[in-house]
């Protein structure tokens, strides 16, 4: 199920948040990444645990609608998700330099994949994204600089 906090609200809700995007209103952007087994998301509405998959299709939902419509630059899309983030909770992150985190992200921009529940790396399928087709996928990925995933071809 796609019970998360907040809520998908209504379509004017929706449209209001994309608003904010556009204009400038919100500062950062999170994710309900909160993964649960499917077990104990297939209960009713009312018991089903809030969360749903959100970092493994963020970046190329937001790329795909923002950025390769032309809403946004690329670096406007990795400033909302990186550095104001960082920025507004003052942590070392969101920047590559002496002394900071090496916690990098290499994307392939151009090709083009479906998002299918079988390929979350979380304990979670749960996404009402299933079946769109979007640009923006993470090949490597680097924490404290130290390869953590790298696709297999």
């Amino acid at each position: 199920n796609y019970k998360m906090n907040p809520p998908l609200r209504s379509t004017e809700d929706r449209d209001a948040l994309l608003e904010g995007l556009l204009d400038g209103t919100i500062d950062c952007i999170a994710t309900d990444h909160a993964p649960h087994a499917k077990e104990e998301k297939e209960q009713p509405m009312t018991k089903a645990p809030f969360g749903i998959v959100g970092s493994e299709t963020a970046f190329p939902l937001l790329y795909t609608h923002f950025v390769r419509n032309g809403n946004w630059s690329l670096k406007q899309l990795i400033d909302y998700l990186t550095i104001k983030p960082a920025t507004i909770f003052n942590l070392n992150y969101g920047k590559l330099h002496k002394d900071s985190y090496a916690d990098i992200t290499i994307i392939d921009l151009e090709n083009e994949k479906e998002i299918r529940s079988e390929d979350f790396l979380s304990k979670a399928d749960n996404t009402p994204f299933i079946g769109e087709k979007v640009y923006g996928h993470p090949v490597l990925t680097m924490v404290k600089g130290e390869v953590v995933f790298k696709e297999e071809k």
